[in-house]
């Protein structure tokens, strides 16, 4: 019997039991059987989850080990990671198909990672592949006109919206990393893995501060630094984090006639703690922090370490970007092409540490009008605290 079959056969056991004409003893007869099917329903949809995870891992998105639905993809899979191998090890540069930049990985269990050590915003945002492309450009809408009352006769009223356009030019991202001689040791798979994914996080280090700071010139268009879509005017102004932050935040995104329910905050792991030590006047937390479905009150959260923390003591004046709110679609990175990798045995030769650099071309703006809603500190003077979170 098939899942489908047990479902039917249980829905005519419980019309059976329910008939006022069935025996007791056809009762625990019946009783017996629907026990049975449970135990085979219950078999069956373990089945399928284990199947739905074997899937997942074959898809990269629970291990970077591979699963083979036959010994030929297997075997061409052992020699393409043999051959990147031997290539490093010579020296020869191998490349990272661009789709497989932002995408997340994760290491196999015979190399420790280091847990932390580069945001996932980068892999959050829009990506596209435009591979040999030199730059991009997007529109979006600025505004929307109101229609008019027209005389009989008389010309419309213009309804045309305003339509603004997010350059793209490509820049060279570029990342050094070193490894140590002892994982030649591993296995290819293992061997490729750990080069691969020391570049990456280097270049995804990059490309999220990029992302918030980037200047526009042979740079990233950042958040943080004014790209045409982003309205200055807009920005929210806080001093403190307290009860009323996320409310002021969450309601100043978006238009004036709805509210954005796929927003995402970005922000200082430092302000996350501080939302967290928010407390009402009866001494109990203000904010509902879930760290595994990162949320804040239902609002999801991304940490980032380039957004300044609000919640630091400043003693330089000055204005401080320190958070944004947006739906993270409305942040584009074009990658224009794959991400090459080159090995030197020359550098720290005599400490056993093998050198690797890596570049990827690729850029990034905000492609809707005022795609996020900044959150600034103002600071106006000087002073002499020490930030406690820092201590």
């Amino acid at each position: 019997m098939n899942k489908d079959d047990i479902i039917a056969r249980l829905e005519e056991i419980i019309e059976l039991l329910k008939n006022e004409e069935t025996t007791e003893e056809e009762a625990k007869e019946l009783e017996e059987e629907a026990r049975g099917l449970q135990e085979k329903l219950k078999g069956i949809n373990a089945h399928a989850r284990r199947s739905a995870i074997a899937d997942r891992i074959n898809d990269n998105l629970v291990d970077s080990r591979t699963i083979f639905d036959d010994d030929t993809k297997k075997a061409k899979y052992k020699e393409d990671m043999e051959q990147r191998k031997k290539d490093l090890i010579n020296k020869r540069s191998i490349t990272i198909s661009s789709s497989d930049i932002l995408a997340p990985k994760y290491q196999g269990t015979e190399i420790n990672d280091k847990e932390g050590e580069v945001s996932t915003l980068v892999d959050s945002v829009a990506t596209i592949n435009l591979q040999g492309g030199e730059s991009y450009q997007e529109a979006y809408v600025k505004s929307y006109k109101e229609g008019g009352v027209t005389d009989e006769g008389a010309d419309y009223s213009d309804g045309e919206p305003s339509y603004g356009y997010a350059d793209m030019n490509k820049v060279k991202i570029t990342a050094y990393a070193e490894i140590s001689e002892e994982v030649e040791k591993l296995p290819a798979a293992d061997y490729v893995a750990s080069v691969e994914n020391a570049c990456k996080v280097a270049i995804k280090k990059k490309m999220n501060s990029q992302m918030l700071k980037g200047t526009g010139t042979k740079s990233f268009y950042g958040i943080f630094e004014s790209p045409d879509a982003i309205d200055s005017s807009k920005d929210i102004t806080i001093s403190e984090i307290n009860e009323t932050t996320l409310d002021e935040i969450v309601f100043s995104y978006g238009g004036d006639e709805d509210t954005s329910e796929e927003a995402t905050l970005i922000l200082n792991k430092k302000d996350l703690k501080a939302f967290a030590k928010v407390r009402s006047t009866d001494g109990k937390k203000v904010y509902d922090i879930d760290k595994k479905a990162h949320t804040i009150d239902k609002v999801p959260y991304i940490i980032n370490s380039n957004c300044h923390p609000i919640s630091k003591t400043d003693d330089t004046a000055g204005t401080y970007y320190c958070m944004a709110y947006g739906k993270l679609s409305n942040y584009k990175i074009p990658v224009f092409s794959e991400l090459e990798i080159k090995r030197s045995d020359d550098y720290k030769f005599k400490s056993g540490q093998v050198a690797f650099k890596a570049n990827v071309m690729a850029a990034g703006n905000v492609v809707a009008q005022d795609g996020f809603v900044r959150v600034k500190k103002v600071v106006a003077d000087t002073g002499s605290g020490v930030d406690d979170n820092e201590s």
